[in-house]
């Protein structure tokens, strides 16, 4: 399976247990692009806890939901990004200025839009959450 299909799913499952109100959600299958996702996540109060479970298959996460996500999704294709080039993106994809992050794959690994700019790094963008 494509990391796009298991990051797109991974939103899907989060979003639509939000919307049920949901405490926590089970995502399968697991991959360490998607912990990276959930980590970035978890940093900025999206999500609380959540813990890998090893089913000797594709593996699934177990996530703690704090309903705190009004909409996620992916972005696609997946543009590049300078590390200048931001704010273009964040008015395309977020509602307001302060209002959510875009994920970004960088040579550090998956960071919000913010810890990119202030690394000084560029990437491609993978996601975003509000």
């Amino acid at each position: 399976m494509p990391a796009l299909n298991v990051i797109s799913n991974l939103f899907t499952t989060i979003y639509n247990n939000e919307s049920r109100r949901k405490k926590e959600c089970i995502i399968v299958p697991a991959s360490k692009f998607a912990s990276e996702v959930l980590r970035v996540l978890q940093k900025h109060r999206y999500i609380g806890e959540f813990e890998q479970i090893d089913d000797s298959r594709a593996g699934k996460f177990r996530v703690q939901l704090l309903a705190k996500i009004n909409k996620c999704g992916i972005i696609t294709p997946r543009f590049s990004v300078k590390k200048d080039k931001y704010f273009d993106w964040e008015r395309q994809f977020l509602p307001a200025y302060s209002m959510g992050i875009l994920l970004v794959s960088t040579s550090q690994g998956v960071l919000s839009h913010h810890e990119a700019q202030s690394q000084g790094l560029g990437g491609v963008l993978v996601g975003y959450v509000f």
